[in-house]
């Protein structure tokens, strides 16, 4: 794992969302962008090297409609750039860590992207992250957030 890619936040208002952290972080979101297939739609905000990933539901049966009726808004996931995914994929299964993806799927923001269950990281969701430019392997289908 190279660096913390971002950290998504689950928001119920988007336009709102992208307001108040434009207000906290001093600068503007620099990229929207719906993943389709999971009924989100993101906005990117960059600090550092870093970034924030708002998601909203455009759809009610979302993983993001269902966190936040569940949980409410806030921290939904955290994401680790990484340059191979799928040596990172095997390589957490080795460690017996469970995967809610064992292939890796599109997400936003140009990225190949899997993650790894709560229930195996102290009740946080993981994602994996690797630039599509630099990916050695096909993308299996779409999908997630970021």
């Amino acid at each position: 794992m190279k660096k913390i890619e971002h950290i998504g936040i689950a928001v119920k208002d988007l336009e709102a969302a992208n307001a108040t952290y434009n207000a906290v972080l001093g600068s503007e979101h620099y990229k929207t962008e719906s993943v389709e297939s999971e009924g989100v739609s993101t906005s990117f905000f960059k600090i550092g090297e870093s970034k924030i990933e708002l998601l909203a539901a455009t759809t009610s049966n979302s993983p993001i409609a269902k966190f936040i009726e569940k949980r409410g808004e806030g921290i939904h996931h955290i994401a680790f750039a990484v340059d191979d995914i799928k040596a990172e994929i095997t390589r957490l299964q080795k460690e017996g860590f469970k995967l809610i993806n064992t292939e890796p799927k599109d997400g936003a923001d140009n990225k190949l992207v899997a993650f790894m269950h709560p229930k195996s990281a102290n009740g946080v969701l993981v994602e994996l992250c690797q630039e599509k430019s630099t990916s050695p392997v096909q993308s299996k289908g779409e999908g997630a957030s970021s």
